[in-house]
């Protein structure tokens, strides 16, 4: 794989006669890479804590996940500054298509300590060791992402001489709308290939896992079509980044410099949140809700409705984002759904047989969908307005603590009640909103001393 040039992960793309970027084309190729790989991994994360459960495997994994995924958005950035936005895309594709092919084969460790042996060679990708490499491999794919998407954005509302703030609502939607569509794509094949067994078991997962990995593969293989984002301005802060410990000293720098801006620290709890809100779903959603009125296999049809809403939410918040008003008013309606299903889940959740019992965990699903949809389109709007001038920084933000918030639910899942998880998510949405609600009225008075 050739190296681009350490190089700022957000430059402008001038334009030139010759050659002109279709940054919309950009876009779509992107979302549909994402689509490939997230359908395959998305049904298969959902699984995780209901057919890994020897030792709470699958559960753990995830933790384990999300935790070297923490860690590794620290440095995330200075990892896509030196390979460029779109090779650390592919390279970050490989997490993916690993952890996707160790659950043909699930175990601990490399080691099986019953028969005091090296595991077979078939059986070498395990859960622990693709869940670690997962971490870095995802935290330089979305740094990637973020900062890519934003690139196209900018450049594209240069060239055509439009609205910043409105391009990067538009292309977040695009994006996160045929994104979240991988929940309905990938737990449809769930439903279409899993079958309940008698006993509790469960039948075609092996298939399953195949056609996944062949997904993952295709969504490799179309990153690569993506145009490179380089610029005039690449010459020119190549000199200021000579070594790799000055780049490293520049972003630790960078990252201590958000965490001492007011405006970052209001938009962390929101962060955090949106963390624990999918974590939420993969791992007690799936396992107390769905699993015990439809099933293993009723998990992929709840999660495709929970897809469905979730892409025409993530597009219409992107259609409708004009800058940090509209942001406002589509991240309180989000919050205001989603504290609803909480507090009904809390107040009058049981196991209900029939058709009630199908239609309950359905339109949860439906409900939290729009919740996701709103927080994923706005909080990448968000930093892409507020945090221009240091995008890479602002991006490794919002993963280092949706990580985190992700690896303290899953590490905490299997020893807490779902009602204790329902107050944790409740108390925690309801401090995230007010920080979030306190920021806009912080900076639109900014606006507002400016233009006076």
């Amino acid at each position: 794989m050739a190296m681009d040039e350490e190089a700022p992960l957000v430059v402008e793309i001038s334009k030139n006669e010759n050659s002109i970027v279709n940054h919309e084309k950009d876009v779509y190729i992107l979302s549909s890479a994402f689509l490939l790989i997230f359908l395959a991994y998305g049904a298969a994360q959902n699984l995780e804590s209901t057919i890994n459960t020897e030792g709470n495997l699958g559960t753990i994994s995830l933790g384990i996940l999300y935790l070297s995924f923490m860690f590794c958005s620290i440095f995330a950035s200075l990892v896509v500054r030196k390979l460029g936005s779109k090779n650390a895309l592919i390279l970050g594709t490989t997490g993916y298509w690993l952890f996707v092919a160790a659950n043909l084969m699930p175990n601990w460790m490399f080691v099986n300590f019953n028969c005091q042996q090296l595991i077979k060679p078939s059986c070498r990708y395990t859960m622990v060791p693709a869940s670690l490499y997962l971490g870095f491999a995802a935290s330089i794919i979305w740094v990637g992402q973020g900062t890519y998407l934003t690139s196209a954005a900018r450049s594209h509302a240069n060239d055509h001489i439009l609205n910043e703030a409105v391009i990067i609502g538009k292309f977040n939607g695009v994006f996160w709308g045929m994104f979240a569509s991988h929940q309905f794509v990938g737990n449809l094949i769930t439903l279409a290939l899993m079958r309940d067994e008698e006993g509790g078991s469960t039948s075609g997962t092996t298939v399953l896992f195949l056609v996944f990995v062949c997904t993952v593969t295709l969504g490799a293989v179309l990153m690569c079509f993506l145009s490179k984002r380089a610029g005039k301005e690449e010459a020119r802060q190549q000199d200021s980044s000579a070594s790799s410990v000055s780049s490293v000293a520049t972003l630790l720098k960078s990252i201590i410099t958000l965490l001492q801006d007011i405006r970052m620290l209001l938009i962390i709890p929101l962060i955090a949140y949106s963390g624990l809100q999918q974590a939420f779903v993969w791992a007690e959603f799936t396992k107390y809700i769905v699993q015990p009125t439809m099933g293993e296999s009723g998990v992929g049809g709840a999660m495709a409705v929970y897809g469905v809403f979730d892409a025409i939410c993530s597009l219409l918040a992107g259609h409708f984002t004009f800058g940090l008003s509209s942001i406002s008013i589509i991240v309180s309606g989000g919050a205001l759904v989603q504290g609803a299903v909480l507090v009904w889940i809390l107040l009058a959740h049981s196991v209900t047989a029939g058709a009630l019992g199908i239609l309950y965990p359905l339109l949860v699903a439906a409900l939290w969908g729009i919740g996701d949809g709103v927080l994923n389109t706005q909080l990448s709007a968000l930093l892409g307005i507020l945090f221009k001038d240091d995008l890479e920084g602002a991006f490794a933000q919002l993963k280092l603590w949706q990580s985190f918030a992700i690896a303290i639910v899953f590490f905490l899942a299997p020893y807490i009640s779902l009602q204790t998880m329902l107050v944790i998510m409740f108390v925690a949405l309801c401090f995230s909103a007010l920080g979030f609600l306190f920021l806009t009225l912080k900076v639109e008075r900014a606006f507002s001393y400016r233009a006076a």
